[in-house]
C-alpha cells in the first residue's frame, strides 16, 4: 500500500514520571500541540505513560489491556483529534501475570488498527553500576509487526530493537515505507549511538524513521537521551528535538522511498549467502 499524498508526522518528546495520570496528561497536551501545528501523524515515546524503576513497581502499575488507562487515553484522544496516533508503548499486564513492552497505532476512529510487543530485551552491563535487565521484568515478544496508513506502511519496533538491523531489512521486505522506534534511550549510549544507528536503520532500508524519545532524569534516578528525531530514506536527519520536552514534526514525501532505493537497490537485491565457514574449514 503507497499514497504518494505528502503528510506531516510528528514525534512528542517527553520527560515521564512514575505518576501515570500526569504523563497522560503530558502527553496528551503535546499530542494536541503536534495536531494543532497540522500534524497529520502523531508518535509517542516507549514507557510514555510510567516510567517507574524495580521490578515490584513496574508489576504493581501494569494494567491488562482491556483496563489500560492510558490506551483508553489515547484511543479518546486519537478520536477527539481525528488523527492517526502511535501510542509508544506501555506495560501490559498479560493473562499468565507476565508484562508486555507494547505499542498500539490507533486511528482517528479510535480503533487499534495494530499493536507490537517489543521483542528485543534491553539486558546489558554499561559499567560503573549502570545494569539493566528487561528480561527480569518483561516479557519479550516474537512477532514482527508492520500495519497499513493512509499514505504507506509503517514497521513497528521499540528502543533496543533499534540495534538489531535484520528486524528492519525484515519490516522493509515486508513493505515497510517507514519505520517507528520509540525509545527511552539511556544518556551514556544515546550518546554513542543514537543517531548514528537511526541513520544506519533509515539508510539501509531506504525508509522514513519516525523515533520518539523521553529526555532527562526519571524514577531510580534513570536519565534518558532524548533528541527525538525524523529521518528521511537518505539518512538525513529532518528534525531533532535535542533535550527538552516538546515536539518536532516534518512534511514526508512517500514518494521519496521510491527515489532512494532505485538508486542503492540495497532492499530488493539482498542476496542469500550461506554461513562464514570457520578458518579451520575454509582451510580444508
Amino acid at each position: 500500500m503507497t499514497n504518494l499524498t505528502k503528510f506531516k508526522a510528528a514525534c512528542i518528546q517527553v520527560n515521564a514520571t512514575n505518576d501515570m495520570a500526569a504523563n497522560i496528561a503530558a502527553a496528551g497536551k503535546l499530542t494536541r500541540d503536534a495536531v494543532a501545528d497540522g500534524a497529520d501523524f502523531v508518535l509517542m515515546p516507549e514507557n510514555v505513560s510510567m516510567m517507574e524503576w524495580g521490578k515490584d513497581n513496574i508489576t504493581a502499575k501494569a494494567m491488562p489491556e482491556s483496563e489500560h488507562a492510558a490506551l483508553k487515553a489515547f484511543r479518546g484522544l486519537a478520536q477527539e483529534l481525528r488523527t492517526w496516533l502511535h501510542c509508544g508503548s506501555l506495560s501490559v499486564k498479560l493473562p499468565d501475570g507476565k508484562i508486555a513492552n507494547r505499542t498500539y497505532v490507533v486511528t482517528p476512529e479510535g480503533n487499534v488498527a495494530a499493536k507490537y510487543d517489543k521483542i528485543h530485551m534491553f539486558d546489558v552491563d554499561l559499567g560503573n553500576g549502570e545494569k539493566y535487565v528487561e528480561s527480569a521484568t518483561f516479557s519479550a515478544g516474537r512477532q514482527a509487526v508492520t500495519v497499513d496508513l493512509p499514505w504507506g506502511r509503517l514497521g513497528l519496533s521499540i528502543c533496543y530493537d533499534l540495534r538489531f538491523a535484520h528486524l528492519y531489512r525484515h519490516l522493509a521486505q515486508a513493505g515497510a515505507q517507514f519505520l517507528t522506534i520509540p525509545a527511552a534511550f539511556t544518556q551514556r549510549t544515546g550518546e554513542a549511538h543514537w543517531h548514528v544507528l537511526q541513520r544506519a536503520r533509515a539508510i539501509e532500508t531506504g525508509c522514513f524513521v519516525f523515533s520518539p524519545a523521553q529526555t532527562g532524569t526519571h524514577a531510580g534516578g534513570r536519565q534518558t537521551y532524548g533528541h527525538a528525531l525524523i529521518v528521511n530514506p537518505w539518512g538525513e536527519v529532518l528534525a531533532d528535538a535535542g533535550t527538552a520536552p516538546g515536539f518536532i514534526s516534518a512534511v514526508i514525501d512517500p514518494a521519496e522511498v521510491a527515489s532512494a532505493r532505485g538508486r542503492v537497490p540495497a532492499i530488493s537485491r539482498d542476496t542469500a549467502f550461506a554461513p562464514a565457514m570457520t578458518p579451520a574449514a575454509a582451510a580444508q
